[in-house]
């Protein structure tokens, strides 16, 4: 995420989580929408809980946008496809 050359949307799920699941389908939308543009990553929390830790993440979902190594947007919840269009378009141009 760090040595990134373009904006990292950072998914902070975990497998028994409800809004995780719901919020799959808009990222993969995005995933798709944005794939020369963005890069796409996910985090288990229960697998890495020291970098979600480290990132302030204290509820699931969580969606960070990194761009140039730095954290620019965090999403918490089950959002809305625009809103995360709005926050990744922000970043892009």
């Amino acid at each position: 995420m760090l040595e990134a050359t373009r904006p990292v949307l950072v998914d902070f799920y975990a497998d028994w989580c409800g809004p995780c699941k719901a919020i799959a389908p808009v990222l993969e939308n995005l995933t798709q929408e944005y794939d020369h543009e963005v890069d796409f990553k996910k985090v288990d929390v229960d697998a890495n809980p020291e970098l979600a830790g480290q990132l302030g993440v204290r509820g699931i979902s969580t969606l960070i946008l990194f761009k140039d190594g730095e954290p620019v947007e965090t999403v918490v919840g089950n959002v809305s496809q625009s809103t995360l269009v709005n926050a990744i378009d922000q970043q892009v141009a």
